[in-house]
């Protein structure tokens, strides 16, 4: 039930107003976050095609990312004598799994299945998080979040749109361990704070992935090639520069930025949703750049998501609700 705030003493009236604004401000940061994500797969696409490898494009996409953030990690660097020592590991976890390994191990096993598929087990990642949450507190999520997972996965099967997809057991490993990836994302964000900046974090992670990166192009593992290409864009052709400027610029650094605000805001469970956005927003760009028209099923699926999405808001905001709300009297 919802309390309302005139019932509430002034200064607890007052808490939960701004209360209130710190996830509505989450939420928008959430979206702004996917939309910004979302615009990276369909600009990435047209430049492997062209001929960069793989290993060019996540290097120069982190790397690029990384150094357009560094000045909050040099802010924080300057301001808090050992803050490496205290969250030096955070960082370099932050870098290596959710930043780098995410983007691998997807990538990979989009190599040995249908893209749709990978999709679809990537995104698992809020229900994975929702069932993570209930063994290690040993306590059943309500049924406002249970339906909202229920009505989420049937929504993103109906987008991604798997019918007649083949199996593949490495794939459907790799794709799990990219959902994997992406929980420790969520998780490790919502740690972020007054002692780690999020930004800082969101800098030290992508600068510590494009290090990483460039240690397994240079040793041979990841072949680096990124040829002087053009790419056809909404019917016109433009030099490679273009699209890895905004994919660097925009879907990267916008990306983690507003990601790594928006998940202390809203919890790590209530983010993971929202960033289910991304895959809607990613047929929007598919649509507009390079004509991919999605199917009449694919907008059911994502009227499904954003019901699911809504009923753990909604959860959520029962739960700030009931925590705010005055003692039954004597």
């Amino acid at each position: 039930m919802t309390v309302s705030t005139a019932s509430l003493p002034p200064v607890a009236a007052a808490g939960e107003r701004s209360r209130a604004r710190v996830r509505t401000t989450g939420l928008l940061l959430g979206i702004g976050s996917a939309l910004a994500f979302s615009s990276s797969g369909p600009l990435v696409k047209p430049l492997l095609e062209a001929g960069w490898s793989l290993g060019a494009a996540l290097l120069v996409r982190m790397g690029v990312s990384g150094l357009i953030l560094s000045p909050a990690l040099i802010r924080a660097l300057r301001r808090q004598p050992g803050f490496l020592r205290r969250h030096g590991g955070l960082i370099v976890l932050f870098g290596l799994v959710p930043v780098l390994g995410c983007q691998l191990f997807f990538f990979s096993a989009m190599q040995r299945m249908p893209v749709a598929v990978a999709l679809l087990i990537q995104y698992l990642a809020p229900v994975l998080l929702v069932a993570f949450t209930w063994l290690r507190t040993r306590r059943a999520p309500s049924a406002l979040v249970l339906w909202g997972s229920v009505v989420a996965v049937v929504g993103l099967v109906l987008v991604v749109n798997v019918v007649g997809a083949s199996f593949d057991l490495v794939g459907t490993l790799l794709a799990l361990a990219a959902a994997v990836c992406v929980c420790v994302y969520f998780v490790a964000s919502e740690r972020a704070g007054a002692g780690l900046p999020p930004l800082a974090l969101a800098a030290g992670g992508l600068l510590t992935g494009a290090a990483a990166m460039g240690v397994l192009c240079a040793i041979g593992v990841m072949p680096f090639r990124a040829p002087a290409a053009t790419v056809a864009l909404s019917g016109l052709e433009v030099p490679w520069f273009v699209p890895m400027t905004w994919v660097a610029a925009v879907g990267t650094t916008l990306g983690y930025a507003l990601g790594v605000m928006a998940i202390p805001r809203l919890g790590s469970r209530v983010a993971s949703f929202v960033g289910l956005s991304e895959v809607l927003f990613a047929l929007g760009f598919a649509c507009l750049l390079l004509g991919e028209t999605p199917a009449p099923i694919q907008f059911l699926g994502g009227a499904l998501i954003l019901v699911g999405v809504v009923l753990v808001r909604a959860d959520s905001t029962s739960a700030a609700d009931a925590a705010t709300a005055p003692a039954p009297g004597p």
